[in-house]
């Protein structure tokens, strides 16, 4: 998959699988998850919010399922 950085200081990166709706974020601490069942508007609303970080707590990191895949 490929991912786009992005301004954050805890996310360094992002990309996403609209097909499986799988969501992959890349850690400035080089952790590498898939949140599984995002939705499209989800990913979205990501990449167009000001905090990365404050985004992905409050919206997808214990909303969805992970996996640690790095």
């Amino acid at each position: 998959m490929q991912r786009q950085l992005v301004e954050s200081t805890s996310i360094k990166s992002v990309g996403y699988d609209p097909e499986d709706e799988v969501l992959e974020v890349e850690f400035h601490s080089g952790g590498v998850y898939h949140y599984v069942g995002v939705p499209p508007a989800v990913y979205e609303g990501m990449l167009a919010a000001r905090s990365k970080g404050r985004y992905f707590g409050d919206f997808i990191r214990l909303r969805y399922p992970y996996e640690k895949v790095r």
